[in-house]
């Protein structure tokens, strides 16, 4: 079996069912934590139609994103890969029910793609800019870890400048105040561009950006565009 064939078959098998086991052998709910189909689907899609060959993400939970974000790779090519970050795969967060008992990391082993996916079981805030200034360069990314504010602003910046000029950053959960409001900071002081957006249901909204030329990471310091 090819390996496109091995991740549409997991991913399938995982929406369909709906449930994932954990390592303790419970069973939990997929959703609303996963994106659903339409949003995978248009994620993969814009993988494919921008050529992506190198994409990053933050947060990887059940990986569901992640093997659409594979399948759209697979579909470029065979010299592809993926970074992805989620400090709570396998170690339990501050809060109950913040691990994933590495229920995202066995998806992607069952796929064939663990070899694709470089993890870091840190923060993203922490980890994108160690990316940064290790001259790292992307052509997507797709931001759903934290959904507080600050989390949200950082990945959205370290992620603008860690992708080639005009690349699209993919965001999830839009739906949510700190999550739009991060966005429209990007758009208003540093024209970026809204390629498409869409909703699948009350839990998920994503929006795809495209990001605007490098010169405005050195516009002048007093320019500012109120994004209140």
């Amino acid at each position: 079996m090819r390996t496109e064939e091995r991740v549409r078959g997991v991913r399938h098998r995982l929406i369909t069912t709906g449930t994932v086991e954990g390592a303790d052998g419970s069973r939990r709910a997929l959703f609303p934590v996963a994106i659903g189909p339409t949003e995978g689907a248009s994620l993969r899609d814009w993988v494919v139609q921008e050529g992506a060959s190198r994409t990053v993400e933050t947060g990887l939970g059940f990986a569901v994103s992640t093997l659409f974000i594979c399948e759209g790779l697979l579909r470029n090519g065979t010299d592809v890969s993926h970074v992805a970050a989620d400090p709570y795969q396998v170690k339990a967060g501050p809060r109950a029910g913040t691990s994933y008992s590495g229920v995202g990391l066995r998806a992607l082993e069952e796929a064939g793609v663990r070899n694709l996916v470089e993890f870091y079981e840190e923060e993203s805030q922490i980890v994108l800019p160690r990316l940064l200034e290790r001259g790292r360069r992307f052509d997507l990314a797709f931001i759903d870890g934290t959904h507080r504010f600050e989390a949200v602003f950082l990945d959205l910046i370290y992620s603008g400048r860690l992708l080639r000029e005009g690349g699209i950053v993919f965001v999830d959960d839009t739906q949510l105040p700190s999550v739009s409001r991060a966005i429209e900071f990007c758009v208003e002081n540093l024209t970026w561009a809204v390629e498409e957006s869409g909703s699948e249901g009350p839990d998920h909204a994503w929006c795809v950006l495209r990001t605007g030329p490098s010169r405005r990471w050195h516009r002048p310091f007093t320019e500012f565009v109120d994004f209140g």
